[in-house]
């Protein structure tokens, strides 16, 4: 088979090695870790040693870390207008979301349709924190959710200054983390989070796994989402995924020793790689490339480019790339990140997102490009083919 680069990490990371061995590694556990003879003692201490991980990787407090069956599920189990805390024990009334939000959230969790408002972003699909003050005062009780950094354009969202405003109202953050955390600090005292969502594959884990982080022991959601045999100190039944969850601790040990050297690797990679796009042909637009983004991540658009062809054409030529968020049964569909940051519909729909991670290297970049070299060439002649 023909080399190929992946550039899809933003849908999911290859696992890292660690992660594997610690998968092999609880596979050969026969024990249930809610059984109390020794082999289910061993998985439970599996399980246990993995909330440590996760919890460090966050700065939280490993009894504070619930795990679920994906960044999906945790979603849905925190947006519940069923939270209570030490001060407040009366459901949340309203929810409140950025209009760039993961699908998982838009959703509303389990509000109401009609008790969930969308918030407007700015032309570079950063939350509108003046709208965001609004809607906080006329909102008692409000649940805000926002990510911290977007899975298509990569912008990092106000999260701290969001935070401040939403606890002045008398409200609760909750904070999509799927993609940032492993890719820049994520640190839930700072952020200001009450909760934290993430997810095992984006770092390096296993699919099937995710976690709910809770600031501490004052917020209680008094709904769990799946009921049963008290699993997750009663917040998620059923018996858990030790060789997913064993994996996902791995990664998280990996992810926090990596920190700071491994974004400024990705960086210096995406750099190169978006100096090239635009120089092969400077009719490129990079979404959001005025403000901080991860360092991993480049969604792009040309005149004349549609997303389905593009994806296509570097497929042919060995690079993974995709048109945005994997939550569409691999249709292509407009962006509503975009269209929320007010990019034209033909841009819109010629949107490629380009995401890098562990293992890319400049070779990788520099075979990209290559790839880009031919579908701007062909956007290029399609045009002059249009004007004559």
């Amino acid at each position: 088979m023909a080399e190929r680069s992946y550039f899809d990490w933003n849908a999911t990371a290859l696992p890292r090695a660690e992660a594997r061995q610690a998968a092999e590694a609880a596979l050969a556990l026969a024990g249930n870790p809610s059984s109390v003879h020794a082999e289910g003692r061993a998985a439970r201490a599996v399980i246990e040693r993995a909330r440590e991980a996760v919890a460090a990787l966050v700065a939280a407090r490993p009894g504070d870390v619930f795990f679920t069956s994906s960044g999906t599920e945790a979603n849905m189990l925190a947006l519940t207008p069923a939270i209570e805390t030490a001060d407040e024990k009366r459901p949340r009334s309203r929810l409140l979301l950025s209009a760039v939000e993961h699908a998982s959230v838009r959703a509303g969790g389990r509000f109401a349709r009609e008790a969930t408002e969308e918030l407007p972003v700015d032309t570079d699909g950063r939350l509108n924190l003046a709208a965001l003050t609004v809607a906080l005062a006329k909102t008692p009780r409000p649940l805000v959710s926002l990510m911290l950094a977007n899975n298509e354009t990569g912008v990092i969202q106000p999260v701290t200054e969001a935070a401040a405003l939403v606890h002045a109202a008398g409200g609760l953050l909750h904070v999509d983390a799927v993609q940032a955390v492993g890719r820049i600090a994520c640190d839930m005292d700072v952020l200001g989070a009450d909760l934290l969502t993430l997810s095992a594959h984006k770092i390096g884990g296993l699919k099937g796994v995710g976690a709910l982080v809770r600031r501490s022991d004052d917020i209680h959601i008094a709904d769990p989402l799946i009921r049963g045999g008290g699993q997750e100190r009663g917040l998620r039944a059923g018996t858990e995924n030790v060789t997913g969850i064993a994996a996902f601790g791995a990664a998280a040990m990996v992810a926090r020793r990596a920190g700071a050297a491994e974004a400024a690797r990705m960086l210096a990679l995406r750099d190169l790689l978006e100096t090239g796009l635009r120089a092969i042909s400077p009719l490129a637009v990079v979404f959001g490339a005025g403000v901080e983004r991860l360092p991993n991540t480049t969604l792009f658009a040309a005149d004349g480019m549609k997303a389905e062809t593009a994806v296509i054409a570097f497929d042919l030529d060995g690079i993974a790339v995709s048109s945005g968020a994997a939550c569409s049964s691999g249709k292509v569909q407009p962006s509503h990140v975009l269209a929320a940051m007010g990019v034209s519909p033909p841009l819109t729909r010629g949107a490629v997102r380009v995401s890098l991670g562990w293992s890319t290297t400049e070779s990788d970049v520099e075979r990209f490009l290559g790839a880009w070299r031919k579908l701007a060439s062909a956007l290029s002649n399609g045009r002059r083919g249009v004007a004559a």
